[in-house]
């Protein structure tokens, strides 16, 4: 069954930094990648490597980065019928700065990802029945997301949401979705509460979970995940990796658990196999050429059988 990604497409500059900088302060940079990113693409192709069959919902400029994105999409084989041109504004960029540790920092100008609107999508309907996973984030307007997540629960989807980049959103939002992934800042924003680690990650989890949603699952980075649904919390440990980059880890993650749930997989099951895709993407530099494919993943479980999720 399919994955149904809406949401963002970008050309992404990456820089080697010796730390991330300050406000107000210059940085020399090294090893400029250009390569293409936003967190709905990313997510598409993780999803398709993980062994989904996916069709992409989004914006592009006319424009080369554009093009050359839709083109890049289509070699992965995922389905762009619905992958818009706006003749007014140009393909998203994202400005992207990593340390030594692989933290990074991130500055987005969304151009044609802030013009994907309400009709835009109900225009896509079709496209929107055909899947069994719907994801989506939050680098597209809020009620293109809102009408996504309406569309895909009353066709009867897996509703996930992404709520990153971090928002202030209303909890309205949350009444059509099955399974929010925050990460610790995404929590901490929308449940107004520190997340810190598990036990702060349950508490305000417990609060997501009162907005509506069906179950939350926050992400810890190096300490795994956390799933909380009504009655039931669960941690499940990362699979620990030297990081060179995290750009895309939590996209890896987010692409690897869709894929895993339209294929029938339980949530418990498909959340190891998540927590294997974003460890794996650490590794390597870069965003959509840092995700790894099904077969990656499942090896590098069997590796680490003994001591991951």
């Amino acid at each position: 069954m399919a994955v149904v990604v809406v949401g963002s497409a970008n050309l992404d500059y990456t820089v080697r930094v010796p730390r991330l900088p300050a406000p107000g302060e210059t940085v020399l940079g090294a090893g400029l990648l250009t390569s293409h990113g936003g967190k709905g693409a990313n997510q598409a192709v993780a999803a398709r490597r993980a062994g989904a069959a996916v069709t992409f919902i989004g914006k592009r400029g006319a424009d080369g980065p554009g093009e050359a994105i839709a083109r890049r999409l289509q070699e992965e084989g995922i389905g762009t019928e619905g992958f818009l041109t706006d003749r007014a504004a140009p393909t998203g960029v994202a400005f992207i700065a990593v340390d030594p540790a692989g933290q990074n920092q991130i500055v987005v100008a969304p151009g044609a990802n802030a013009a994907l609107t309400v009709e835009d999508l109900l225009a896509c309907g079709p496209l929107l029945r055909g899947g069994r996973v719907l994801l989506t984030q939050l680098e597209t307007p809020i009620p293109t997301v809102r009408e996504a997540l309406r569309a895909g629960r009353a066709s009867g989807m897996v509703t996930i949401l992404n709520p990153a980049p971090a928002a202030a959103v209303a909890p309205e939002l949350f009444g059509a979705v099955d399974l929010l992934v925050p990460n610790e800042g995404e929590a901490a924003l929308l449940a107004d509460r520190p997340v810190g680690g598990v036990a702060e990650a349950e508490a305000a989890a417990g609060r997501l979970l009162g907005f509506g949603c069906k179950a939350v699952l926050v992400t810890l980075g190096s300490q795994g995940a956390l799933l909380l649904r009504p009655g039931e919390a669960r941690h499940f440990p990362a699979f620990p990796v030297e990081a060179v980059d995290a750009t895309a880890a939590g996209d890896a993650f987010c692409g690897a658990l869709a894929a895993a749930l339209a294929e029938g997989r339980a949530l418990e099951a498909a959340i190891p196999f998540a927590c294997a895709a974003g460890a794996l993407t650490c590794t390597r530099r870069g965003a959509q050429e840092s995700l790894p494919t099904r077969d990656a993943i499942l090896a590098f479980m069997g590796r680490r059988a003994g001591s991951g999720p």
